[in-house]
């Protein structure tokens, strides 16, 4: 896993082969953060990275000047994961340890950017953005970004913006402006 971007760029770090993860391409994080910095600069930004995985996106993030960044994943492995490469390039990191459906209807924080890489075949993928939306986890110009696959499509949300897909990854894009 390597960074593509800002300060760190180029910088590696291995996952342990055990984490039951599936990182976003690092094509489609160049094109994502390539949109987020030409729309909705990252740098200074309140990040938050749900379902971590390996924090690839939230080191992204911390690469271009984001902060603070709050990662939320339920695998105990992948959070010591992410906050050991943290902590290897100096940045901080809020890490949560935390079934994420859960955390979104307990906790009352607000972010500038929310970034979404559920599993796949998750039952309740499609349900991410009304509980963002619904507890009001966005400041006001807020962004949510969800990575799904193409069997999903949000066109019909209220607060849905596009959709870009990159080879087999496909993000959609919501912002809190109606």
């Amino acid at each position: 896993m390597r960074i593509i971007g800002g300060k760190y760029k180029g910088r590696r770090f291995t996952p342990p082969g055990n984490l039951p993860v599936r990182p976003t391409t690092d094509f489609a994080r160049e094109a994502l953060f390539n949109i987020l910095r030409h729309q909705h600069s990252p740098d200074g930004m309140a990040v938050m990275d749900l379902f971590s995985g390996t924090g690839s996106l939230a080191l992204e993030c911390a690469s271009a000047g984001a902060g603070p960044i709050w990662c939320v994943d339920n695998n105990r492995h992948c959070c010591k994961f992410i906050q050991q490469t943290f902590d290897t390039i100096g940045e901080e990191v809020n890490m949560i340890s935390d079934d994420v459906f859960r955390f979104l209807k307990s906790r009352r924080m607000t972010f500038d950017l929310i970034l979404a890489d559920p599993p796949y075949e998750h039952p309740s993928l499609d349900t991410i953005p009304g509980l963002i939306f619904e507890h009001e986890w966005l400041k006001p110009d807020g962004w949510l970004v969800l990575e799904h696959p193409g069997t999903y499509q949000f066109n019909d949300h209220p607060r849905f913006k596009q959709h870009r897909k990159y080879g087999s990854v496909n993000f959609s894009i919501f912002s809190n402006q109606p």
